[in-house]
């Protein structure tokens, strides 16, 4: 019985160190935002006071949610009253630096069902996320939780 309670505790520390030694390069995992920057037509670059978090789940779910600062900032594609939430199943191609989500819920009602393709970069803690169109003009960057 005392082994078998030891190798219970062993098994719950395990599972609960294993995001600590996750692969660097992955996505997966929980990301706070640290910078938003949009780019305008004239090539002028831009940070925005955004917070949030993204959140890549190892069964292949992403969930975003962010704010603006601004409390009357304008609603956008992605945001209601300053903020952004979304939530849905992720595919994501590291040979191609890519990844796609189907929205399946979401705080802005119009991007339910839309499928959003992205670009990313990992180097150790870091994510950069950009968008698949660089017309877009945006990219935001995340540490590792």
């Amino acid at each position: 019985m005392k082994s078998l309670i030891k190798l219970v505790m062993l098994a719950l520390a395990m599972a609960f160190a294993a995001p600590a030694f996750a692969d660097e390069a992955s996505i997966v995992g929980s990301w706070r935002m640290t910078s938003l920057q949009f780019t305008d037509a004239n090539g002028k670059v831009a940070e925005v006071p955004y917070s949030g978090q993204v959140i890549f789940s190892e069964g292949g779910t992403l969930s975003v949610q962010a704010m603006d600062a601004n409390v009357n900032a304008a609603p956008t594609t992605y945001t209601v009253n300053g903020y952004e939430a979304y939530y849905g199943p992720v595919e994501v191609d590291d040979a191609q630096k890519t990844f796609a989500i189907t929205v399946e819920s979401s705080l802005a009602r119009d991007l339910i069902g839309k499928r959003l393709v992205r670009k990313f970069e990992v180097s150790s803690n870091q994510l950069v996320i950009l968008p698949a169109d660089p017309a877009e003009g945006w990219r935001v960057t995340y540490e590792r939780r």
